[in-house]
């Protein structure tokens, strides 16, 4: 008998489930999005040294559901996501009550990337892509247990899912993506001719 143990989860669903309120909800987000953009002079001059040729509100307005009432409803939408996904994980959330913390806006125009990271500090974090241009670059995840590997089987050049060392979940409008906040993850180039959209948020029980 072979056992499957220690497996790394990652959360897929659409914000809302009705397409029309999905639609109506997205255009009011990208309004504030941009608007964000163009008035954070902060966190432009942050981008230009530490996000090359995108902008991210991460250092300078990073708590977005206490700024806007449109980014509040956003974490209302997400919380009933990430109690799902906490439970899927047999997380303690009587004892542990999981909240939102963090949540800010990522833009990324043609050829932007964002590397390699974690999020420190945090439990459940994730995405929710506001425009996502056809082409758009995926969430890229790393296994987590690459660093250990030594004298690995080699791999046929048509893996399952479970046996692969990186996997690259779609990046798509209105979709929200979450994973446990230690799970290495990335964006490749956005190799699309227009800009990929989205939030990021983080939640924690301490």
């Amino acid at each position: 008998m072979i056992h499957k143990f220690f497996p790394t989860s990652v959360y897929v669903a659409p914000l809302l489930s009705n397409p029309r309120q999905l639609k109506s909800f997205l255009k009011e987000v990208k309004s504030d999005v941009l608007k964000i953009r163009d008035f954070d002079l902060e966190g432009q001059d942050w981008s230009d040294s530490h996000y090359p040729g995108g902008y991210t509100s991460y250092s300078s307005i990073a708590e977005l559901h206490q700024f806007s009432s449109v980014f509040a409803e956003l974490r209302d939408h997400l919380d009933q996501h990430v109690k799902k996904f906490a439970r899927t994980l047999d997380a303690d959330l009587k004892n542990y009550p999981l909240s939102m913390t963090e949540s800010w806006v990522n833009i990324m125009p043609p050829m932007c990337v964002h590397t390699g990271h974690i999020h420190p500090n945090a439990s459940i974090s994730g995405t929710f892509y506001v425009e996502t241009p056809k082409g758009s670059s995926p969430l890229k995840f790393e296994d987590p247990r690459l660093s250990s590997f030594m004298g690995a089987v080699p791999k046929k050049p048509q893996v399952k899912d479970m046996n692969r060392h990186f996997i690259c979940v779609p990046a798509i409008e209105g979709q929200v993506t979450l994973f446990e906040s230690w799970l290495r993850h990335e964006v490749p180039p956005n190799t699309t001719q227009k800009d990929r959209l989205s939030i990021s948020f983080n939640y924690n029980w301490f």
